[in-house]
């Protein structure tokens, strides 16, 4: 069943957006690694610098309008999972995000946060339970056929989520993990 599963996720992103690439020039943020201290959420028992790792893409869909990036751990023990950001309305010629952008350093013009799960409008970083096994944490980029997605300031992640898919032409992912 998983094999089936695999195929048709590759066969609905066939094409272009195949080449659409995520990822990280920090050494140590790397695609299936752990992340490094700096990702680490600052509260709530988690003492990191709960900075944004600087990403990079490349190769987007024709038609782009604009970008989106989330970051969810799917691992989380709320039945859920976890929104850690939320950023859209980013520019279609932005091929990239500085290391502690919408935090310590600005964002596009233009680009803006939705709130995540701690509530905050930012990035905030992994923090897993002690002795909990690795957290995953998805970093996916989405490449939209719009240029601004419309939606209250107030918005839910999932909100903003559900308006993602709806106007997504193209996605990259990268997945790195984190414990305590």
């Amino acid at each position: 069943m998983k094999r089936l599963l695999a195929i048709s996720f590759a066969t609905l992103f066939a094409g272009s957006a195949l080449a659409f690439e995520l990822s990280s020039p920090d050494p140590e943020v790397k695609n299936g690694r752990p992340m490094p201290k700096a990702q680490e959420y600052k509260g709530m028992g988690c003492n990191g610098d709960n900075l944004a790792p600087e990403l990079v893409w490349k190769d987007p869909p024709a038609g782009t309008l604009s970008f989106a990036i989330t970051v969810f751990d799917p691992d989380a023990p709320t039945g859920s999972g976890f929104w850690h950001w939320v950023v859209y309305d980013i520019p279609a010629k932005a091929t990239g995000l500085p290391g502690g952008a919408g935090g310590k350093v600005a964002l596009p013009a233009g680009t803006k946060q939705g709130r995540n799960d701690f509530g905050e409008y930012r990035f905030s970083g992994a923090c897993p339970p002690p002795g909990d096994r690795p957290h995953h944490y998805v970093f996916m980029i989405h490449a939209l056929k719009v240029e601004k997605l419309n939606v209250p300031e107030d918005a839910s992640a999932a909100l903003i989520g559900f308006m993602l898919y709806n106007n997504r032409l193209g996605l990259a992912k990268m997945t790195t993990t984190y414990s305590r």
